[in-house]
């Protein structure tokens, strides 16, 4: 990462991104982990949580040190599986909810916030395309607390939707060759679902185990913000898996909240880096700051220019967070009710909230430095992991396409393309 090694820190027990430190596959859970019951038992699992991830945060960032036990403890929580539906035992919480669940998880550790994205984003696409054998599989698996990675992007292709990973169908096995990259979550997961197209062209979800022979998962991640996401690439050899876990996904061929799910859960991890960047200024400026010289005042939270620059971030930030709430019941009503005019709603309500969320998490971190002054970049705080983590997730997907698509929308009654990406 750019850093010495800490002699104090044990590289063997807490390995490092981008690096020789060797990371085995994970053992599956010995026991089954926590199932959440509510919308309200999740958000107080979160905020419990949220504080124990928050402690060693910047120490992870700094060395970048793989969340191994803070991973364990959050899969077992039973926060990995609230969108799991109740028919098959979960609690089938509100996207609203999931929404509120990962902002504040993000606000205290961006990175581990961004490895739930995928897992949840692969519980939603079971729902919507798995048949009844793979949903009671995939929901149970999940509900034990088994973690699902990803393999979905392409470093190498055209565009992000343009796969070139390839499934052969083998009498009761399918067969997958390819390579991934930017996947999240895969390094540290029991279960690293693929995605590849068919002869025909036709997408599939297939449920490889992380140690299947021919799937090769490198600790390459070399970014500079999100850095302990462990988003490496995923090499696929010939991996062979049954039949049963391939998932022929086609909800993005109708009207389905395929897109909105994944979106919204992006929305609220940069809404939880920003709500993490403003606590972070508020408390440097009254602990740390200096008043600036000009001002008269006493104390730097006495500033009339910071007190008002606070206030601005703080209307933004609940701006952004009330959006992101819109969004997560539209998502709900086009769930329960899917039809062209609903799934539309929700994508462009999440589409909007991740403008808003894009902006303010911008802001916020860059904000942060301006406020506290010049003694908030020493090395000792790292809060430049703010700016950092903010600038890399928020290049996800460009928001200067979320104002067309909704521009377009009201404008011109042109209902949004269905995407992972929208």
């Amino acid at each position: 990462m750019g850093t010495l090694p800490d002699p104090q820190i044990d590289y063997s027990v807490h390995p490092r991104v981008n690096s020789s430190d060797p990371v085995s596959p994970r053992p599956k859970p010995a026991t089954p982990a926590h199932v959440i019951k509510s919308d309200q038992e999740a958000l107080e699992i979160a905020e419990r949580l949220a504080e124990k991830l928050k402690a060693g945060a910047a120490l992870r960032d700094r060395e970048g040190l793989l969340p191994i036990a803070e991973l364990d403890e959050y899969s077992q929580s039973g926060l990995w599986s609230i969108n799991v539906p109740k028919a098959y035992g979960g609690a089938e919480v509100s996207y609203a909810t999931i929404a509120r669940v990962i902002a504040t998880i993000a606000a205290a550790d961006p990175a581990i916030a961004q490895i739930t994205q995928n897992h949840l984003a692969i519980v939603a696409t079971v729902d919507l395309d798995g048949t009844e054998e793979q949903k009671k599989l995939f929901f149970s698996w999940a509900l034990q607390g088994i973690r699902y990675g990803n393999a979905f992007s392409e470093l190498k292709s055209k565009t992000v939707a343009a796969f070139e990973t390839k499934v052969v169908f083998d009498g009761d096995d399918v067969v997958v060759n390819g390579e991934k990259f930017y996947t999240t979550g895969a390094l540290l997961a029991h279960v690293v679902p693929i995605v590849a197209v068919d002869e025909n062209g036709q997408g599939h979800l297939v449920f490889a185990d992380r140690d299947a022979p021919g799937l090769t998962v490198t600790n390459n991640w070399s970014s500079f913000g999100q850095r302990t996401t462990a988003s490496g690439s995923v090499k696929i050899e010939n991996v062979r898996v049954p039949r049963s876990r391939a998932v022929h996904v086609t909800s993005f061929d109708h009207p389905t909240v395929g897109g909105p799910v994944s979106q919204i859960i992006q929305s609220a991890i940069d809404v939880g880096i920003a709500r993490g960047a403003i606590e972070d200024t508020i408390a440097f400026v009254r602990n740390h700051s200096r008043p600036w010289i000009d001002s008269g005042k006493e104390t730097a939270g006495e500033d009339l220019f910071t007190i008002a620059a606070v206030g601005d971030l703080k209307i933004k930030l609940h701006a952004a967070e009330a959006l992101i709430d819109i969004a997560g019941r539209s998502i709900d009503v086009a769930k329960a009710n899917p039809t062209l005019e609903t799934v539309s709603e929700a994508t462009i309500k999440t589409g909007e909230s991740k403008v808003l969320t894009t902006e303010i998490a911008i802001l916020a971190t860059n904000k942060l430095f301006e406020l506290a002054g010049t003694r908030s970049t020493l090395a000792e705080h790292n809060l430049d992991r703010h700016w950092r983590n903010a600038r890399v997730h928020t290049l996800h997907d460009p928001v200067r396409w979320k104002f067309y698509h909704v521009g377009n929308y009201y404008l011109n009654g042109v209902h949004p393309p269905r995407h992972a990406w929208n």
